[in-house]
């Protein structure tokens, strides 16, 4: 076995990194991760560097973990600020760190990606483990992995971090009334509401796959998501080219539902889809209307499961509001290595007294479900 590090993920060939990734999860494909890359959604500049962990057997790839050496915690959407306020407040230094994660994207997927051999995996985690100690970083983390490999970085002597999303479970519903009638009669009339109200006022939904989007449509696109951004003082990190590559190379994976009033596109969401999970990813729209976003991040979003059996919907991280609308609370993980003897014991009190809060906040949040019980 060889470990090397890739800075480039463009040094692998495509089809040997999806090979031990899988081609179900669209985050972790090459085609996902080099669009990142070729159009500087990462790098020096949002502090994002591409360290790819290879691992060969023989010179063939028999694993792989997408990592990344950071400069600070933009875009990992696991907040660890209070870790490094800390770290600078007793004169330590927090960054650089070691992060396997999907940049902006808080989607749970593989990390460890060996297909479904347990020893590569195991070995994966070691490797990434020697490669910080070789660096002296401060701390590894690996975000959103799936609950297995949880548990293979918990046996690796990481310490696990539990979040909260909220998902949507496709119940073998036939078609979106299917949906609906699984809700109590409040939540049903109330979701029925908002869609009339989006019609009411003229606007048409159309769902597009990637493929099928012209380029002045993703041109309307790029300036609907930057100003998205731009209203709430954050950074539009994906470009244009990063947005029209990938409508190239996975034109069938990618989802663009556009709302159109009068005929001109007033607002538009990005998603893209897996083998058996919908992910609801970016939004913008250049004037408030009614309801339309939950009718184009959500709704459109569950009719399209349904229409194409797709048995999950990942609509993004937080927002409460999702549980009226037919998203549970769903448990993320991830799962953190601290260097630093005394403030690993203290981050593994502080993440002690946090995954009782955790499940104290989603058992309250599950008693608030809108679905009918058995017997209404």
């Amino acid at each position: 076995m060889d470990f090397s590090i890739i800075e480039n993920i463009d040094q692998l060939d495509p089809a040997d990194w999806n090979r031990v990734a899988g081609v179900d999860n669209p985050f972790t494909r090459h085609e996902f991760l080099v669009a990142l890359e070729r159009h500087g959604c990462v790098g020096e500049h949002y502090g994002w560097l591409p360290r790819h962990l290879a691992l060969r057997e023989q010179g063939r790839l028999a694993g792989a973990v997408p990592l990344y050496l950071k400069f600070n915690s933009y875009g990992e959407l696991v907040f660890d600020w209070s870790w490094a306020s800390a770290y600078e407040r007793h004169g330590i230094a927090y960054y650089p760190k070691l992060v396997s994660a999907i940049p902006y994207t808080p989607a749970t997927g593989n990390r460890l990606l060996a297909g479904d051999t347990e020893t590569v995996r195991r070995q994966l985690v070691a490797g990434v483990r020697q490669f910080a100690e070789e660096m002296k970083v401060s701390s590894v983390h690996w975000l959103f992995p799936t609950g297995e490999e949880t548990g293979l970085l918990e046996d690796g002597g990481l310490m696990r971090r539990t979040g909260c999303q909220f998902h949507w479970e496709n119940a073998g519903y036939g078609e979106f009334d299917d949906f609906l009638g699984a809700l109590n009669a409040r939540k049903r009339k109330n979701i029925r509401r908002e869609r009339q109200r989006v019609k009411d006022a003229g606007i048409t939904l159309e769902v597009r796959h990637g493929g099928e989007v012209t380029p002045s449509e993703w041109q309307v696109w790029q300036h609907l998501y930057e100003s998205t951004f731009e209203r709430k003082s954050g950074i539009p990190t994906l470009s244009s080219g990063f947005f029209r590559e990938l409508g190239s190379t996975l034109p069938d994976s990618v989802i663009m539902v556009f709302a159109r009033h009068h005929g001109d596109i007033v607002a538009a969401a990005w998603l893209i889809r897996g083998k058996s999970t919908l992910y609801g990813r970016h939004w913008g729209t250049f004037a408030r209307h009614d309801s339309l976003h939950f009718e184009a991040c959500y709704y459109q979003g569950i009719d399209y499961c349904i229409r194409n059996g797709i048995d999950r919907f990942e609509p993004g991280a937080q927002g409460e509001h999702k549980v009226a609308r037919g998203f549970l609370p769903t448990p993320t993980w991830s799962a953190h290595w601290i260097a630093h003897d005394g403030f690993r014991a203290a981050i593994a009190r502080f993440l002690d007294d946090e995954t009782d809060a955790m499940n104290d906040y989603m058992q309250d949040l599950s008693s608030q479900s809108p679905y009918r019980q058995i017997d209404d």
